[in-house]
């Protein structure tokens, strides 16, 4: 292993130790919100721009997941249409609320909002639509990042019901690169999906107890056909990704 390779390797499972604590109670709370949506049979909604849609895409019809998350799921939002178009998408005004209402949220219902900077219109209007509804809102972001760069900017942190914040610096990237001035390594995805996989995993444990927690089986797992099946005739009318 490189010193390069070693650094960032050391640097995210430092970062992951230190969130397991310091995230302790505000996972417990993102995950009783999202329990209390589970048993009045709701949805959890997840939505990101740029590389933060990638969280919407690890929950969805995932192997060991819930089958009551939705992705919200824009290609205009997202990279593969146009990694710079994208980024302007992300910081025009106006252009969420018409997105989101294809997907039907109701009071009740809960969307988690991954924005490591946390200043862009679109993950605070999509905060702002998911609240006049009456659905609770979960952010994972950087308080470190969006306080270094807000300039009186509302940030996604101001507007949440609870907040994972992920610790990282602004910029993302951890690791230097000496005589260059250049960071490289850049971590959010990782720690957001462990907490949010780690987040769901709390809330399935809890629902299991009940015998009543719709989680998806590798389609390779014996058994997993009828069983996916079965969850996806009940919960595709309100997901248009099944």
């Amino acid at each position: 292993m490189t010193d390069i390779t070693d650094a960032y390797f050391s640097n995210l499972i430092g970062r992951l130790e230190e969130l397991k604590q310091v995230l302790a109670e505000p996972m417990a709370q993102a995950a009783a919100v999202i329990l209390d949506a589970a048993h009045g049979d709701k949805r959890v909604y997840v939505f990101g721009t740029g590389h933060s849609h990638m969280l919407a895409e690890e929950v969805h019809y995932r192997a060991g997941g819930l089958a009551f998350t939705v992705p919200v799921l824009v290609g205009s939002a997202m990279l593969h249409e146009g990694a710079v178009i994208s980024s302007v998408y992300e910081r025009t005004q106006g252009l969420v609320r018409p997105m989101l209402e294809r997907y039907g949220m109701q009071p009740g219902d809960v969307i988690i909002i991954a924005s490591n900077s946390g200043v862009n219109a679109a993950p605070i209007e999509a905060a702002d639509y998911a609240r006049e509804i009456g659905a609770k809102v979960i952010a994972i972001t950087s308080i470190a990042y969006s306080s270094a760069i807000a300039n009186g900017r509302r940030r996604l942190a101001d507007v949440a019901d609870v907040v994972l914040d992920n610790g990282l610096p602004p910029g993302d990237a951890v690791v230097d690169l000496e005589g260059t001035g250049l960071r490289v390594g850049p971590v959010s995805t990782a720690v957001g999906v462990t907490v949010i996989n780690a987040i769901f995993a709390e809330v399935a444990s809890e629902l299991s107890k009940s015998g009543d927690a719709p989680i998806y089986l590798s389609a390779n797992m014996p058994g997993a056909a009828e069983i996916n099946q079965k969850l996806v005739k009940k919960y595709r009318p309100r997901n248009p990704h099944l």
